[in-house]
């Protein structure tokens, strides 16, 4: 069978106007993974990612690090769902919160866990870019497209999101266990998956081999 190693883009930048954009640290760790995988002659002969800046930027950095080019296909089902209008959604539901006031970004984003279960199970109204299947469904879009892919080994750049879908439906878990993994993927960590173009499987998840060095271990983030 063939593999993709499907990784987090680098630390974006929470709590700034732009967070679809690698902080300083989020470049390094991109280039320290390229960097660990090219000491383990990891290479890899094709590059999918979504089609946001933070995946792209993320892609440059582990490419510089291996100091590779790879032909690259871009497709929108690696793109991240949209966490601000799902957690305002949630604030706008729950009547807990009404008539607190404006809420800050560090307490919107306490509230993503709730938010995300709330969406999973189809009981999050108002005005959203896309409910929780066809969310699903663009993922499995964009896994189907690579498992078509006739290259043995693919580097993939997405995020938290799409990672955890692409794992609970290889696992065949619950809905509610695809909010569980998504919580839990740090940024540049990398999962492995072996496929053929009927099946995939996973090998590893959420691996963070080259941070764990102890003068790396500080970059090891979430956001």
């Amino acid at each position: 069978m063939a593999e993709f190693y499907l990784v987090r883009h680098g630390q974006a930048s929470l709590g700034s106007n732009n967070y679809d954009q690698l902080s300083p640290m989020g470049v390094e760790q991109a280039e320290i993974l390229g960097r660990h995988f090219a000491q383990r002659g990891i290479t890899f002969d094709e590059l999918f990612t979504g089609t946001q800046l933070r995946h792209q930027q993320t892609a440059d950095g582990i490419l510089k690090g291996i100091d590779l080019d790879l032909p690259t296909t871009r497709v929108d089902g690696l793109n991240e769902y949209d966490f601000e209008s799902l957690t305002a959604a949630y604030i706008e539901q729950s009547a807990a919160l009404k008539g607190k006031g404006e809420i800050d970004k560090k307490a919107a984003y306490q509230l993503l866990k709730p938010a995300l279960l709330a969406w999973c199970q189809n009981q999050l109204q108002g005005e959203l870019e896309e409910n929780w299947d066809n969310f699903i469904a663009r993922v499995n879009n964009a896994l189907g497209t690579i498992q078509q892919s006739s290259s043995r080994r693919i580097l993939v750049v997405s995020s938290g999101g799409p990672i955890s879908a692409i794992t609970h439906q290889v696992l065949q878990a619950p809905a509610n266990m695809a909010i569980e993994l998504n919580l839990q993927i740090r940024n540049t960590s990398f999962s492995q998956f072996f496929f053929n173009s009927e099946n995939t499987r996973l090998a590893s998840f959420n691996n963070l081999a080259h941070l764990e060095h102890p003068d790396h271990q500080h970059m090891i983030t979430y956001a």
